[in-house]
């Protein structure tokens, strides 16, 4: 084999669902020396991780937080295998692709699922999945997407938190896009399971998955009668990255952890409440020009993310064609539909640094160039 070229990627703005672009501090916290998976200095440094991790979901010191060695949709499994068992109920909202990816992982589980649909682009109404726990009193855990990233819809999690509080059910919430970029109140909201990524609102490179795991969860893993996989057991977990003197578990991805680290940090310096303002303004910005321009957008808009936003393609348009042209012509990446059944749609991101009017109105000036001339491309006129 003849030795390849090294690598020189080409300059990209990221503006598609994930992942997005990381500023120089993250990178440059990459760099940094490598400390072993054993050294002392680095179990200081993950409970400093775990610390901000925790800051980042507004919970207390009562739950469980950690970033998984995995990707969101690991954050996604791991708390379906350690909070239900064979045949278990579990009620979970669909009204996208990844509220189906629950379901489906969690049958795989052997639980019994009940889904509680909506067209794309909305959400699900609390009082649907509330009905549904009145026609299930065995069900054991609640899941819903809090921002559907295949639609940009975001769910009322703080409100269906409140409704079941007193229920004996535990509430689970995909967060992979609103953690760092949408008002989320763990323990506020009474979330029992939340799970998330690196690579979006947080600004770090993919690769890692921060979960929040309330004690009333914690309890129901302790009181299991079956065994959990070993990478994902939390119990296991907790041993590793939260007790002292540390049990071994598996090697960390060290320079992963730098990267978070200086990112979640980055967070902390900004405000959360800052951050969650500049995304909602420039969301804002970007969904008030598009629509400015003739443009519709899928998801509802009472329930809109502002870090995510699903535009419908115009009708007689190559969507996929400006995709292409967006990223070879302006560097620009942007995303489309997600899964079968998706409806002709641009997904824009505009998370972790790129959450800003600049990166909306050069992702705008590009899309107008593209498409003053697509209808050519496409044989319509």
């Amino acid at each position: 084999m003849s030795i390849p070229a090294p690598l020189d990627p080409s300059e990209r703005l990221l503006c598609g669902p994930g992942p997005t672009n990381v500023t120089p501090a993250v990178l440059e916290a990459m760099q940094l020396p490598m400390l072993g998976h054993l050294d002392p200095d680095f179990h200081d440094l993950i409970l400093d991780l775990v610390a901000l991790a925790r800051h980042a979901y507004r919970a207390s010191e009562a739950a469980l937080v950690l970033p998984l060695q995995a990707t969101g949709t690991s954050g996604m499994e791991t708390g379906l295998v350690n909070l239900l068992e064979p045949g278990d109920v579990a009620i979970v909202g669909v009204s996208g692709f990844f509220g189906k990816r629950i379901a489906e992982i969690a049958r795989l589980t052997g639980a019994e699922v009940v889904e509680v649909e909506a067209q794309l682009g909305e959400h699900v109404p609390n009082e649907r999945l509330l009905e549904a726990l009145d026609a299930n009193p065995r069900a054991r855990l609640l899941a819903v997407v809090h921002a559907e990233t295949s639609t940009g819809a975001r769910h009322p999690l703080a409100e269906l938190g409140a409704a079941v509080r007193d229920r004996d059910v535990l509430l689970m919430a995909d967060c992979v896009t609103s953690l760092g970029g949408v008002e989320l109140e763990f323990d506020g909201w009474d979330v029992d399971f939340a799970y998330s990524c690196t690579q979006k609102c947080l600004g770090a490179p993919p690769g890692m998955s921060p979960v929040a795991v309330s004690e009333r969860a914690m309890e129901r893993v302790r009181s299991r009668t079956t065994p959990v996989p070993f990478s994902f057991d939390l119990l296991r977990l907790e041993d590793y990255w939260i007790k002292r003197p540390i049990v071994y578990h598996h090697t960390c991805p060290i320079l992963h952890i730098y990267a978070l680290h200086a990112a979640l940090r980055g967070a902390l310096v900004e405000g959360l409440e800052e951050r969650w303002a500049r995304h909602a303004e420039a969301g804002a910005y970007l969904q008030n020009a598009i629509r400015a321009r003739g443009m519709e957008l899928l998801a509802e808009p009472d329930y809109q993310l502002a870090p995510l936003t699903a535009v419908c393609v115009p009708e007689g348009v190559d969507g996929k064609t400006v995709q292409t042209r967006l990223l070879r012509e302006h560097g620009i990446e942007i995303g489309g539909g997600l899964g079968p059944g998706a409806p002709p749609i641009w997904r824009i991101g505009l998370m972790g640094d790129n959450a800003s009017i600049v990166t909306a109105d050069r992702v705008l000036a590009a899309l107008d160039a593209v498409l003053a001339d697509e209808p050519v491309l496409s044989g319509v006129g």
